[in-house]
């Protein structure tokens, strides 16, 4: 097993999901969230977008720690070839969670890695099939659980992905923020290279 305790690593998300998910692959971190515009040029298509976000997080913090490793991701849910992001208010997370109900939808989260002039960027995609869901559930978790840190305005961990997820393909974790499996040996790979 790879030791990392000699590297700083810089986590550039505010998201207590990946803090998580990160600490649980027992890797010592800073949080330093990378505050950027989240606004996708028109020209990215939906299943670049989550890529395109974390170059631009990694970008961003690429000159205040030049001499750790740095990780940053992003996560969007694309539902019909659109992209949801975070709801902006309990109407959107309304809209966002009726359109996905009954339906399978892509969760797509985008990694990138900087370390002493190395990247590493690369995403991962998992499936998820909603079972059909009442306009009563959907606003109680609105109401309960304040999804507006969430694209796609649910977490597959919370009340909302116990009773509503039907199934999922690929990386559970994946869904949470973090593709957990894949960012290990990205990591380890950038290290020994």
């Amino acid at each position: 097993m790879q030791d990392f305790t000699h590297i700083k690593i810089v986590l550039g998300s505010g998201s207590p999901r990946r803090a998580e998910l990160l600490k649980a692959l027992e890797f010592d971190f800073e949080i330093h969230p990378a505050n950027i515009d989240e606004s996708i040029p028109s020209d990215i298509n939906a299943q670049s977008a989550a890529v395109y976000l974390a170059k631009e997080k990694v970008a961003h913090l690429a000159h205040k720690f030049s001499d750790a490793l740095i990780i940053t991701a992003d996560t969007v849910v694309v539902s019909q070839n659109q992209v949801l992001g975070k709801p902006e208010n309990q109407h959107q997370a309304l809209e966002m969670l009726e359109a996905l109900q009954g339906k399978t939808h892509q969760v797509i989260t985008g990694v990138s890695l900087l370390f002493k002039e190395k990247r590493l960027s690369f995403s991962e995609s998992t499936e998820v099939a909603f079972l059909p869901l009442s306009t009563q559930k959907i606003q109680h978790y609105i109401q309960h659980y304040k999804p507006f840190d969430k694209a796609g305005s649910y977490g597959i961990q919370e009340w909302m992905g116990m009773i509503g997820v039907q199934k999922i393909n690929g990386c559970y974790y994946n869904v949470m923020g973090l593709p957990t499996s894949k960012l290990y040996s990205s990591i380890e790979s950038l290290l020994t290279d």
